[in-house]
């Protein structure tokens, strides 16, 4: 696990997010460290995925203040929606570097190096000229990830990216995450599993706001998760899986995810407490 020596790349106090009257993420506080890899765990309406929102800069803080000292890239769920945009793989690949270059420059040499090593990685090299919208879950999930990959982002946001996959696709996301991390970066993903948490240097328990974070030994124990989900847990025998509706946090928004996610920052963003009259 990284020490508190890593350079610090996200730093939040007091955030909250507001969707009209719903309050999706209560004051919350906390830093994010390179080389880490952070799991969010908590039910559905939590504040998973506006916490994620919030980090790719998808959405404001209405009060406190959050920055973000580097590059971001962000795979939500609802792959669904896109079935029948007439893309090949290697076009939503391509899509990874358009921050950098923007839609008319050709790629030069380190965009198609960046392309081809992510494709390498979640092993979809072989599936680069077939239709996107005709892959499997899996296959699709796995292009997804590699499109954020070859965007060489510093901050990784993946939203619940292997719910409902093939155990192959499954384990390929899960190695990437800590391989990401090890190289440096930080990686922040929401899960519902806590398998899948344990795997995490850190893990964040949501509960309308950051309830506990920590090393998943100090953060996944049975008071902590009984706080957060109500008592609604199957038995833990190392492979637990939260009782849960599946699905987004209620009244989130939800960018289509074929186009890369507010694509990369170079520069630090930063949400500022709002003016009042």
């Amino acid at each position: 696990m990284p020490t508190t020596n890593e350079p610090r790349l996200v730093a939040a106090t007091d955030v909250c997010v507001h969707y009209g009257p719903t309050v999706a993420l209560a004051p919350t506080s906390f830093e994010l460290r390179r080389g880490t890899s952070v799991a969010l765990v908590g039910s559905n309406g939590s504040g998973k995925t506006t916490l994620l929102s919030l980090l790719a800069g998808l959405v404001a803080s209405d009060d406190g203040r959050i920055s973000v000292d580097g590059s971001v890239a962000m795979v939500t769920q609802h792959r669904e929606h896109h079935r029948w945009m007439p893309l090949s793989v290697d076009e939503v690949l391509r899509m990874g570097r358009y921050p950098r270059l923007g839609l008319l420059r050709p790629l030069r040499r380190d965009d198609r190096e960046a392309i081809d090593h992510a494709a390498e990685l979640l092993e979809v090299s072989h599936l680069r000229r077939q239709p996107f919208g005709e892959l499997s879950g899996g296959q699709q999930q796995r292009v997804l990830v590699a499109q954020a990959l070859a965007a060489e982002p510093d901050l990784l946001l993946l939203d619940e990216p292997i719910t409902g996959l093939d155990l192959p696709s499954q384990l390929r996301i899960l190695e990437v995450i800590e391989r990401h991390a090890e190289q440096g970066g930080i990686v922040v993903f929401s899960t519902h599993h806590l398998a899948e948490a344990r795997r995490a240097d850190v893990v964040m328990l949501m509960a309308g706001c950051v309830l506990a974070a920590g090393p998943p030994e100090d953060v996944l124990v049975p008071a902590l998760l009984a706080e957060a989900f109500g008592g609604r847990l199957i038995r833990d025998d190392g492979t637990t899986i939260v009782v849960d509706d599946h699905g987004h946090d209620h009244g989130e928004p939800h960018a289509p995810e074929l186009v890369p996610h507010h694509g990369i920052h170079r520069h630090a963003h930063e949400h500022r407490q709002r003016e009042r009259p």
